[in-house]
């Protein structure tokens, strides 16, 4: 199953940690992932590579007790994980809080810096920013970037300011030349149709961890695409909040045999101070 992107092993991985291991104190088995993996359409090598891929870019711990490799969380990858999990239960899909004001962001590279163009670019897109004009990006709400760009060593390069629209301003029209609002409206009816008919079907016993992983994981690919721009100023019928709802209620229709396919299926070990 689904959406319009085909889903990357380490986005996968990612939601796993966070659905099972972020908050647990717990390390897991490189085996018993593989077993899970396998489950949502993950090859073994593929996982493999993945699981040494986030060692590799400080995103995991490993040890091996015995025979067998287990893998934690280090202080970077709980700071992605938390983010993520705040996108999904804490800011909601639906912006109906927005008062007015806007985070304009100015930036001037040289032109040498591809690579750091793209790494700005990509961290303003999560962040819900959209491209006013060239080398002027735009956010609803107040949005704290000094630690993305710090991150990115931009600071001298970037420039931030809070504003509000002049009373004669189309909002509307500005969203739509911003944004790609067809393009995002089609992510959510992929995901409704893709996923709604789980509203009413369950898995196999075994099958349920994996498949609600595949939920979180395309959620997340779907929203991490959404500026949370402001309801009022979307168009009609915008999709998003049946989107959530969809979300929702196939996850905690999945919740229950999910836990049990977890208790099941999952070799972990306590963390050790020593880790």
């Amino acid at each position: 199953m689904t959406t319009q992107e085909s889903l990357r092993p380490q986005s996968l991985m990612l939601t796993f940690l966070g659905d099972q291991v972020l908050g647990q104190d717990v390390w897991v088995s490189s085996g018993s992932i593989i077993d899970v993996f396998a489950r949502a359409g993950i090859g073994e090598q593929a996982t493999r590579s993945t699981l040494t891929r986030m060692v590799n870019r400080g995103l995991l711990h490993r040890r091996r007790e015995g025979r067998r490799m287990y893998f934690g969380l280090t202080e970077r990858s709980v700071a992605v994980l938390r983010d993520g999990e705040r996108r999904i239960w804490g800011t909601g899909a639906v912006n109906r809080q927005w008062d007015g004001t806007w985070t304009l962001l100015g930036f001037s590279l040289p032109e040498s810096w591809q690579r750091q163009r793209h790494d700005l670019r990509a961290k303003l897109t999560w962040s819900g920013f959209g491209p006013l004009f060239s080398g002027l990006w735009i956010a609803p709400g107040t949005v704290e970037v000094s630690s993305l760009v710090a991150e990115l060593g931009l600071s001298a390069h970037v420039k931030v300011f809070r504003a509000h629209a002049d009373a004669g301003l189309d909002i509307g029209a500005m969203i739509e030349e911003t944004w790609e609002l067809s393009e995002l409206a089609e992510r959510y009816e992929a995901f409704i149709r893709s996923w709604q008919p789980w509203e009413t079907r369950l898995p196999d016993a075994d099958d349920a961890l994996a498949l609600r992983l595949r939920l979180q994981a395309e959620w997340l690919q779907v929203i991490r695409h959404d500026p949370r721009l402001p309801v009022a100023h979307l168009p009609d019928g915008w999709p998003a909040e049946r989107a959530e709802k969809t979300f929702r209620a196939v996850y905690d229709r999945l919740a229950p045999l999910a836990q049990d396919a977890s208790e099941r299926l999952l070799d972990v070990v306590p963390v050790r101070e020593s880790a």
